[in-house]
């Protein structure tokens, strides 16, 4: 029983990729390291990208809860429950569903500092462990800018590390792949 959850894991989380993913170079100049954590119970996740267009561009991307689901995989939802009227924060929701596993709902809430960083922390949810932040760098005197994403996460589910890890380094360079594209679709 157990090899067959495994297996279901397996194809699950390593399923064929989504409808709107490219082939192709898609995701050069993309760094990602997924590292697990020693006591098991979390892994951190740190991303890389460079983008040819401003920080201000780029902020306008990554805090659009809308366009999230089409960027992330897996994700099913984006519904931001409370905010700051200043701007400064908001708490959001996520639902994530992969195949056969169950929906997951997590609850987490962003610190703003536009255009510059964006910190987030876990208030709720199934994921006892979630936060991390994005760093937007100006580069070339602010006409490019590095985005730099770190997330210590776990999954509520028993899934074997080397396969969520798997699945981590697939899907994060396609989400930061498709912020690239969607920043430079709308610089055009």
């Amino acid at each position: 029983m157990r090899a067959l959850a495994a297996l279901a894991a397996t194809l699950v989380l390593c399923g064929p990729e989504p409808a709107w993913a490219d082939a192709g170079p898609r995701h050069e100049g993309i760094g990602v390291e997924v590292v697990a954590d020693p006591g098991g119970a979390s892994g951190l996740i740190r991303g890389s990208v460079d983008i040819d267009a401003p920080p201000e561009a780029v902020w306008k991307v990554v805090v659009d809860c809308d366009l999230a689901p089409r960027m992330v995989r897996r994700l099913k939802s984006c519904r931001v429950l409370d905010r700051d009227p200043a701007g400064r924060w908001d708490v959001r929701e996520h639902v994530s569903r992969a195949g056969l596993l169950p929906p997951v709902r997590s609850v987490f809430r962003s610190e703003y500092d536009p255009p510059r960083r964006i910190r987030f922390y876990r208030e709720g949810g199934q994921l006892q462990v979630l936060n991390g932040e994005w760093r937007l760098i100006p580069l070339d005197g602010g006409a490019r800018t590095r985005v730099l994403y770190e997330s210590r996460a776990s999954t509520p589910f028993a899934i074997p590390a080397p396969i969520a890890r798997m699945a981590l380094r697939r899907d994060i360079p396609d989400a930061l792949a498709a912020l690239r594209r969607e920043v430079m679709a709308r610089a055009k």
